[in-house]
């Protein structure tokens, strides 16, 4: 197996506050480009088996700029990504002390961190059961939080929909998705920074660049600028530049920054 990675069925009662369980594995004697984390506005918990059998635990905070790693031999890899706004619920963590930061489990939840780990140990080989023994832990927190630390990420979760480009459209405004969601633009960004740790134009940001890459090199950038809410394809370029450390058109090309081995 070289790269694999697809989406694992996801629950109805986990659907609120997880936005997609995937599972992946790598071998890189077999493909040895590096390891691309792409930003990301949004938290996740990754488990990550070894050859040896152990496992490691580690919440994946929100990236603001692209990351390259040397590839390594991963035999098993199950990703659950939290929906944006609502990583303080389910972790337990102010979201300001995640951005741009991966934390080893146990740094947040001491002994409870442990005794998840057996119990994925215990599921060996199989990323379904390792899966749901994810999604149910993060469930069951998510419930003792409260409602209150609930209705918050989902006011946020809706306006985070609202300032994403999907379907061709350009994200609203920040006062627009505000209105859009029954707060003012000042109280929108109290919540953002409470549940996201990011500002909601940081967020725009960054989706437009997911959005940019989901459809690199399938349209001319000048209409894939237009697409994705840029101004025009010099200010596509720039940000991508920024954000991703190369152009659009050295990454659609693989030519990549230089990672130490």
């Amino acid at each position: 197996m070289v790269r694999v990675d697809r989406p694992l069925p996801l629950s109805g009662a986990a659907e609120p506050w997880i936005e997609r369980v995937s599972v992946a594995a790598y071998a890189s004697d077999l493909d040895p480009r590096p390891w691309i984390h792409v930003p990301d506005p949004a938290t996740a918990l990754v488990w990550r088996r070894a050859e040896d059998g152990h496992g490691a635990l580690r919440v994946v905070g929100p990236r603001t700029r692209a990351a390259y790693h040397p590839s390594k031999d991963i035999p098993l890899c199950v990703q659950v990504r939290l929906t944006v706004g609502f990583a303080p619920t389910v972790l337990g963590i102010a979201a300001r002390d995640l951005v741009d930061r991966v934390l080893p489990l146990h740094e947040l939840w001491g002994r409870s961190a442990g005794q998840l780990a057996d119990r994925l140990a215990e599921a060996g080989d199989d990323p379904a059961r390792a899966a749901a023994v994810l999604v149910a832990t993060l469930d069951s927190r998510a419930r003792q939080a409260g409602p209150d630390g609930r209705a918050r990420a989902t006011l946020v979760r809706a306006a985070a929909v609202e300032l994403s480009t999907s379907d061709g459209r350009a994200p609203l405004s920040v006062s627009a998705a505000a209105r859009q969601v029954g707060v003012s633009e000042r109280q929108l960004r109290n919540l953002f920074a409470a549940t996201v740790g990011l500002p909601p134009k940081q967020l725009v940001r960054l989706n437009r660049i997911r959005a940019v890459l989901d459809r690199l090199g399938g349209q001319p950038q000048a209409r894939l600028a237009s697409d994705t809410g840029y101004y025009d394809q010099s200010h596509l370029a720039a940000d991508f530049r920024q954000i991703m450390r190369v152009t659009p058109g050295q990454f659609a090309a693989g030519k990549l920054p230089v990672v130490p081995c």
